[in-house]
């Protein structure tokens, strides 16, 4: 294949990458508009959001399924299209039953986009017999700032959640319109297997790291701001300067990754990544003012930028499972971490203190670089 040809598909998986993160954060940054709208209060929110997270755990199986026995190029296409249409439908729900529904369906599309496009990725990295697969997901990240960008216009310019959304999904229609002529085709396969299966012992320890870095992830998502605010003791105007250090150094190191991968190796990039997950989280710990607090934060956000994409890679160039099941199986074990990291803290926070709570995930942090050294047993 030529140069042009496949710095082509990779920009077109690239692309899908940015429409993914660019969907998720539109709709996130109308939450407290749609909660005003409808009337909910925090209690009635909170359930409600738990609609997502069900329609992402309920679709595992059948995301995989469905992208090894038809291929990840239809699947994605199909996948981003009814993600962008769901966006509107959650623009125009008219009560909280209307919108559990289309977040339930919003997490089914999520989930289903999230394994083809990666399936999609692992098949560009294959044509540069190299790691480019942080760069994919560094565009997701990316996409995040921008979505929370477009989403501060909207809301600036007094522009309804409808029509926020109604752009964003023409866009992303057009979007995937140009896309789907130069992403590469995969092949329809006759999978008549079932919708899940047992993850091998090296595919459980891919599910380990990436169950380690996901809850690491979900405490400095949902964590970060109270912590500066009742452990760091910022004031008012900086109580969000942790995850917004977090956040730009994990979308940053993500287009560092590769090369550092490349050079070094999988299994040192992990156990250096995991390194800086636990330094930075004990940083912020030990030395709890507002400077120290966010350079540890700094260095989390490093630690966690690599770990999730390297893991996906890996797992899905097992060959002894197809490399649809067995992202499923990862991202099915490291979701868990995500959803049930934040409120284990909370829980953990009203034992002891959120301190200690901190201290607990940054030896999920030590897990990482402690499994790399399996990673390295699995692979000798």
């Amino acid at each position: 294949m030529s140069e042009h040809s496949r710095t082509t598909q990779r920009i077109a998986v690239g692309l899908l990458f940015f429409l993914h993160g660019l969907c998720f954060s539109s709709w996130a940054s109308r939450i407290p508009d749609i909660q005003q709208k409808l009337k909910l209060t925090e209690v009635s929110l909170g359930m409600v959001l738990f609609a997502l997270p069900i329609g992402l755990l309920a679709s595992m199986p059948l995301s995989g399924w469905l992208t090894a026995r038809y291929g990840s190029s239809k699947i994605v296409l199909g996948a981003i299209l009814s993600y962008g249409l769901i966006l509107s439908f959650i623009g125009l729900a008219e009560d909280k039953y209307e919108l559990i529904l289309a977040l339930f369906l919003f997490g089914v599309a999520s989930n289903t986009v999230n394994i083809a496009v990666n399936t999609q990725a692992l098949i560009v990295e294959a044509l540069y017999h190299r790691s480019i697969m942080a760069s994919f997901h560094g565009l997701w990240s990316l996409a995040g700032f921008s979505g929370a960008a477009l989403g501060s216009f909207m809301i600036s310019k007094g522009n309804s959640p409808q029509l926020h959304f109604f752009i964003v999904t023409l866009f992303i229609f057009c979007a995937a319109a140009i896309v789907s002529f130069f992403i590469p085709k995969a092949v329809r396969k006759e999978n008549k297997g079932p919708l899940f299966v047992l993850p091998d012992k090296s595919i459980f320890i891919y599910g380990l790291i990436a169950f380690c870095c996901m809850t690491c992830e979900g405490a400095m998502f949902d964590w970060s701001g109270v912590y500066f605010k009742k452990v760091v003791l910022a004031e008012k105007g900086w109580i969000g300067i942790g995850y917004s250090a977090f956040m730009s150094t994990m979308a940053l190191g993500r287009f560092f990754a590769d090369s550092y991968t490349t050079r070094f190796g999988l299994k040192q990039t992990l156990f250096v990544s995991g390194l800086l997950i636990t330094v930075g989280l004990l940083t912020a710990i030990i030395f709890p003012t507002l400077y120290i607090a966010i350079a540890g934060f700094l260095l989390v956000g490093f630690g966690v930028s690599s770990v999730v994409p390297l893991a996906y890679g890996a797992a899905g160039k097992s060959t002894k499972v197809p490399t649809e099941i067995a992202l499923t199986a990862v991202a099915s074990i490291g979701f868990i971490g995500l959803l049930i990291g934040p409120p284990l803290i909370g829980l953990f926070a009203g034992l002891t203190s959120l301190r200690i709570s901190f201290l607990i995930i940054s030896f999920l942090g030590l897990s990482v670089a402690l499994l790399s050294f399996v990673i390295k047993q699995e692979q000798d």
